[in-house]
């Protein structure tokens, strides 16, 4: 369910109350590592939070799956000081049952579909429809899809609902720890799959659209305070305003779908 929407005005003091309240009100530092789906809207909000609540965010960045360094779990494995997850909400769910996110701290913030990107100036393909899609990706040369959940459901579920998992193996690869659209960018992928919200900031690419809706999978985000955290209430109050009705516009803007209302689990 959407909330109405409210003044920055209105949410600021609202925030304000809830620091006073929870004797969060004090200067801290908060460290945030955030996936690269919920980045374009967290640029956007966090001079707003850090201009009403005087706290200063550090900010990290990493993908919510995968091997790589940089991968919110690996981060969490080396014990680096973290205060607050934005990450897919799957894996966060696992990180609560690892015992390595306090589970009454999750918040659902959004939602964000996957799209389709080609290098600016080549023709947009046709993908109004699955079995357009289908073609599509048998013509393309190259194909680049994410590390992230996005790519996991591309390459283990798509590829095989199309019929078409064998013909990708040679030619669709998975881009870690770099957004895809930078790789489409350079002209080493003709087609790439990745959230939208994580395409649209990329500069030489297009966004021909979404998935067919028959085909299209969201993923959640959803934020959370890492257990152990150094600025625990700082955290949840950083959360509070992400998904609060003053952060739903820029959530939108990032081509995500705000959830409104937060979801706990």
């Amino acid at each position: 369910m959407r909330l109405k929407p409210i003044s920055r005005r209105t949410a600021g003091l609202g925030l304000a109350a809830f620091l006073l309240f929870t004797g969060a009100g004090r200067l801290a530092e908060i460290r945030v590592v955030s996936s690269g789906g919920f980045a374009a809207a967290y640029r956007e909000l966090a001079p707003e939070f850090e201009r009403i609540t005087g706290y200063t965010l550090i900010t990290g960045w990493g993908p919510s799956m995968g091997e790589t360094p940089q991968a919110v779990p690996a981060r969490l494995r080396r014990g680096e000081p973290i205060d607050v997850v934005i990450m897919v909400g799957d894996a966060l769910g696992n990180l609560i049952k690892q015992g390595k996110v306090v589970a009454d701290s999750r918040v659902d913030l959004a939602r964000s579909g996957i799209g389709i990107a080609v290098r600016a100036g080549t023709p947009k393909p046709d993908i109004s429809s699955a079995e357009a899609l289908k073609r599509t990706l048998l013509a393309a040369k190259s194909i680049a899809y994410s590390d992230s959940a996005s790519g996991v459901y591309v390459s283990t579920e798509m590829f095989k609902r199309l019929g078409i998992a064998d013909q990708m193996a040679s030619k669709a690869r998975m881009i870690p720890a770099e957004p895809v659209g930078q790789v489409v960018a350079r002209g080493e992928a003709a087609v790439g799959f990745q959230q939208i919200s994580e395409l649209r900031p990329i500069s030489g690419i297009e966004i021909v659209g979404p998935l067919p809706p028959e085909l299209q999978k969201y993923t959640i985000f959803s934020a959370g305070v890492v257990t152990g955290a150094r600025e625990p209430e700082a955290g949840r109050a950083l959360i509070k305003f992400l998904a609060s009705p003053a952060a739903a516009a820029a959530i939108e803007r990032s081509g995500m779908e705000p959830i409104g209302e937060p979801n706990r689990h």
